[in-house]
């Protein structure tokens, strides 16, 4: 932004000096020929030259114009965007070291259990926080860019439902769902993305006792997802409001939220092609809908790990390997995995790694870090195992370029962004062992 201004002002200044020698040589009337009907022409040439270059200058003068004030606008975001961020982000922050303190002091193991909850709540709205400017910050950079695939609704929808059923029971919200087999192509993490913001939105909004649906509608040769809620509604003049950045027309108690939901939805949703939109009475709810195209009947969807039930596929006596240079997170996935009955070993150095695969059976599921220390990649230990066959692999990374994510496909393998949920991490998991042990 502030180079195109320096262009924008040296390009100004330039037309203005032209436009002030050709004035000036007309009022002194320099280089004129010495008849009268020649001098005339010249003045006249001159005459058009600077009506020329005045209207040039106008355009540019416009132009400077328009790019200051995209400016001002620019720095007025930045400043509202920091400000939104202080108190936003710091307020969770600032509980969870509050409930860091008690759990310190708390000997009832009831009341140990309510502070941990807490605190995994606290943490969760920083998570979902900082997810959100980061996506928005990648979303006005173009890094993240759709990968479209086939799929069937249903197996994204489903895993979808399951999970907001939960909430809406939580909140004692009538949660209803309408399965949906047709195909569409499109990328499967963003569309997820996006209804899942509008699913956060109806709970949010929508008292105890009243109704929201997910469901489709096909219209041709498209279809259209619902998410419909009878919530508090919005008024027609804010529609359109909305999906700006920033903003939040109803503010409920202890809510933390940067009104970017809607505003990373309405963008993802331009990127798919898929238009989203609204309608709405105040105090009686409001339906969004995502449009897509249908796939083609001969398509063959891509099945997700997503549409994998955790509760089918159990991970007791499963052998997990895990490479991590952090030691913090080494041990909260052991924690977790040895939770869900895996065995777990863990490693924080390649070198050790691939000295046990020299005397060590295969696990069962190999996990890597690709960040490692220095300029080393988890990605090397597939060079230097010792076993004939690679077990199933995912790698964990907080990169998300769409270059390395082409070359972990490239290579067969999976791959997860983190931050990681523990719904996410065990649904793949049971996914890529089920996937092995089939194959």
């Amino acid at each position: 932004m502030h180079e195109r201004l320096a262009q924008l002002e040296a390009e100004n200044q330039r037309l203005n000096k032209i436009n002030q020698a050709l004035i000036e040589r007309i009022e002194a009337g320099q280089g004129l020929a010495t008849t009268p009907y020649a001098a005339f022409e010249q003045a006249a040439a001159l005459a058009e030259e600077v009506k020329r270059r005045t209207t040039e200058l106008t355009q540019a003068n416009q132009q400077l114009r328009l790019a200051k004030q995209d400016a001002e606008q620019a720095n007025q975001s930045k400043t509202k965007f920091l400000a939104a961020i202080s108190h936003d982000v710091l307020q969770p922050l600032s509980a969870a070291k509050l409930f860091t303190a008690a759990l310190k002091e708390a000997i009832d193991p009831a009341k140990q259990a309510e502070l941990i909850d807490a605190l995994n709540s606290s943490l969760l709205d920083v998570e979902s926080l900082l997810a959100k400017l980061v996506d928005i910050s990648k979303l006005d950079a173009g890094i993240l860019t759709p990968q479209p695939q086939v799929i069937r609704l249903t197996d994204l929808l489903d895993n979808l439902a399951r999970e907001y059923q939960q909430q809406a029971q939580h909140k004692k919200i009538r949660f209803r769902y309408q399965p949906c087999q047709l195909k569409v192509e499109t990328d499967p993490h963003f569309l997820a993305r996006i209804l899942r913001n509008l699913l956060a939105n109806a709970l949010r909004y929508t008292r105890e006792g009243r109704r929201v649906l997910l469901g489709c509608r096909r219209r041709g040769t498209q279809v259209e997802i619902q998410v419909i809620d009878q919530g508090v509604g919005i008024a027609a003049d804010q529609l359109e409001v909305i999906f700006e950045e920033f903003q939040r027309l109803h503010t409920l108690p202890n809510e933390q939220g940067l009104g970017l939901g809607l505003a990373i939805a309405q963008r993802m949703a331009s990127l798919l092609s898929a238009p989203l939109s609204v309608h709405s009475r105040v105090d009686q709810g409001s339906c969004f809908a995502v449009t897509l195209p249908l796939a083609q009947a001969s398509a063959e969807p891509i099945i997700r790990p997503d549409a994998i039930r955790p509760a089918m596929q159990p991970l007791q006596g499963q052998r997990i390997w895990i490479l991590d240079n952090d030691l913090a997170v080494c041990q909260a996935l052991r924690h977790l995995l040895e939770g869900w009955g895996c065995e777990v070993t863990l490693f924080q150095q390649l070198p050790r790694l691939t000295a046990w695969s020299h005397h060590s059976p295969a696990p069962d599921l190999l996990i890597l870090d690709y960040h490692l220390q220095g300029q080393t990649r988890g990605l090397s230990a597939l060079e230097q195992l010792a076993w004939p066959d690679t077990p199933a692999v995912l790698v964990m990374t907080a990169d998300r370029s769409p270059e390395l994510k082409a070359q972990i496909h490239q290579l067969g393998l999976w791959l997860l962004h983190k931050p990681i949920s523990a719904l996410r991490l065990r649904q793949t998991l049971i996914y890529l062992l089920h996937q092995e042990s089939s194959s």
